[in-house]
């Protein structure tokens, strides 16, 4: 394998459609509420920051999970850079610093350009906001304190995927803010710790010798099923709410047409006995969450001049 090879095989391309649903999803509901001044190069910056922290993520979740041991012959899950030796570790830390600064620069230039005429204050918050996504994308596995070894992860993606990711595009696309905008982002976080649930699901046994107390871990298989079956249907719920709040026409409720994907997906996850089924799952959900943020746009979009 050559080494950009190895590079994109770090990245983890294939989580990248997850990243960008928060984006697509408040992108479309500032579009509905102020179309008229809808600035495509914050769109295009909102993008490419989550690009990067999604890179950074996975970069220092391969060199932290490797560090510590995590990462070995016991997992179940696709070997990781460091694992297969495709990148060193000196390589992987390289990469993570030269991400950390592309994303300060393309976020300065997110920031710089959705907060153009604003009260600087606004410019900081969403600064000081970037910082803390860059530190949640490290830290979920580097380092002594990582959150991911504590049963943290599904809080932080909940957070960073959902309401960060949702509400912050918005108003930085629309520059207001209404409350009901908690609902999709909710959903979308909800989600999101979906697939976090199901990664954790399959590395429960390693992940738990290893001493990665995730929430699987700790609360064990069955009950980590229940908990994901109420992260959809909760997650769903939310969008519908949403939607009766904001009601303009019947195409809002396109996303449903999903329903039977995600109905399918939960009782496929029911009835799973051997972990090693759940790694097909995440790849399922990421991309399943991405088509709804692409229904759920166009139906709010189209439903809104109808």
């Amino acid at each position: 394998m050559t080494k950009l090879k190895s590079w994109l095989y770090a990245f983890r391309l294939r989580t990248l459609p997850l990243a960008f649903s928060s984006i697509i999803t408040g992108s479309s509901i500032a579009f509905v509420d102020n179309r008229a001044n809808f600035n495509w190069l914050v769109f295009a910056l909102c993008l490419g920051t989550t690009l990067l922290l999604q890179i950074l993520s996975n970069l220092a979740n391969d060199y932290g999970d490797s560090e510590k041991g995590t990462d070995n012959d016991e997992r179940i899950g696709p070997k990781r850079a460091v694992q297969q030796g495709l990148l060193s570790f000196t390589e992987i830390k390289r990469g993570i610093w030269i991400t950390v600064v592309l994303c300060l620069i393309v976020g300065s230039a997110l920031v710089n350009e959705a907060t153009r005429g604003m009260n600087v204050g606004y410019g900081i918050f969403f600064l000081l906001l970037g910082f803390a996504a860059i530190a949640a994308a490290i830290k979920y596995t580097v380092g002594k304190g990582a959150y991911g070894y504590m049963g943290l992860g599904d809080v932080f993606v909940l957070l960073f995927f959902g309401i960060v990711g949702v509400c912050g595009s918005y108003y930085l696309m629309a520059h207001q803010f209404h409350y009901s905008v908690f609902l999709p982002a909710f959903t979308i976080g909800s989600f999101a710790s979906g697939v976090l649930n199901l990664n954790n699901l399959r590395d429960r046994e390693s992940d738990a010798r290893a001493g990665k107390n995730s929430l699987v871990v700790k609360i064990g298989t069955e009950n980590a099923k229940k908990y994901h079956t109420a992260l959809i249907i909760l997650g769903f719920t939310a969008a519908i709410v949403y939607v009766i709040l904001n009601f303009t026409g019947s195409m809002q409720f396109l996303f449903i047409i999903t329903i039977p994907l995600f109905r399918k997906h939960l009782a496929t996850v029911s009835r799973i006995e051997d972990p090693k089924e759940f790694d097909p799952l995440l790849k399922q959900l990421a991309i399943g969450t991405f088509i709804f943020s692409i229904l759920f746009a166009v139906g709010i979009i189209v439903g809104s001049v109808t």
